[in-house]
């Protein structure tokens, strides 16, 4: 897969910053944002000292006319990742009340989780197709979904449901971008140990590293899979849960505590 040029989202922290650091070598180019100027600094430090040119931009995936602006003046890329990200859950309920997620919690989560990819994936694209082909790729685009798209849990109702349309908008389109020569992958992860886990306080089984889960990554995007799944037995099983009674999955995870807000 060439590497070339490669744009990645939430390059700040977590998935999106091991992802940075597993692309940056001499001869490469990285385009990097994130929202938090000093984190940031500190992943542009580290992919230059391997030798990486390193571009950054301090911004909101959510800010769709410098996303825009962004992408469009990037050059060409061979890779864009979008990997910003928000989590949260329902504060606990009070008594004869709905345990529910905070109204502006929901809409920040949908802005960064979906309309984020949406003002990522969209400006690539219009990229990439004015690119020459390479072995038959004119460039590879990858999201970070989640597991948690593929069951309807109470603990996460927003992270969940952004999750769930990211992962179907690019597998749905997948194939006929694919015979325009862009590649669509969507990535559906376990538990990464990044600061959006740290705040769990309930058992995350298969959790990894975030290096391991970006040597993962890249390895699916280039065998050029619609969808990147690990570890495959916790999405199956998610799945399955899905395929249960709503009120048997409820009653299954109703206990789990909800997730603190975390992003990138």
């Amino acid at each position: 897969m060439r590497l070339t040029s490669t744009l990645v989202t939430g390059a700040s922290s977590g998935i999106g910053r091991a992802l940075a650091l597993a692309c940056a070598a001499p001869g490469r180019t990285l385009h990097l944002s994130g929202r938090d100027p000093a984190r940031l600094a500190d992943t542009e430090a580290a992919c230059r000292g391997r030798g990486a040119t390193v571009r950054t931009r301090t911004l909101d995936v959510a800010d769709r006319a410098a996303m825009q602006d962004w992408i469009g003046d990037a050059g060409p890329l061979d890779l864009v990742l979008a990997c910003a990200g928000l989590s949260g859950g329902p504060r606990r309920g009070e008594a004869g009340r709905a345990r529910q997620e905070d109204a502006e919690q929901i809409r920040r989560i949908f802005a960064v989780n979906l309309d984020g990819v949406v003002n990522t994936v969209l400006p690539a694209i219009a990229s990439m197709q004015a690119q020459d082909r390479v072995d038959g790729v004119r460039g590879r685009i990858a999201a970070i979904a989640s597991v948690a798209a593929a069951v309807a849990s109470p603990s996460a109702p927003a992270y969940g449901a952004s999750k769930a349309a990211v992962d179907r908008w690019l597998v749905s389109n997948g194939g006929a971008f694919a015979r325009a020569g862009i590649q669509l992958s969507s990535v559906c992860c376990g538990f990464v140990r990044t600061r959006m886990t740290e705040s769990n306080r309930f058992p995350m089984p298969g959790i990894m590293e975030a290096d391991r889960a970006a040597t993962l990554i890249l390895r699916g995007v280039a065998a050029g899979r619609r969808r990147v799944v690990f570890p495959w037995w916790l999405y199956a099983g998610a799945r399955a849960m899905d395929l249960l009674p709503v009120s048997v999955v409820e009653a299954l995870t109703s206990r789990q505590p909800g997730k603190a807000p975390q992003g990138t």
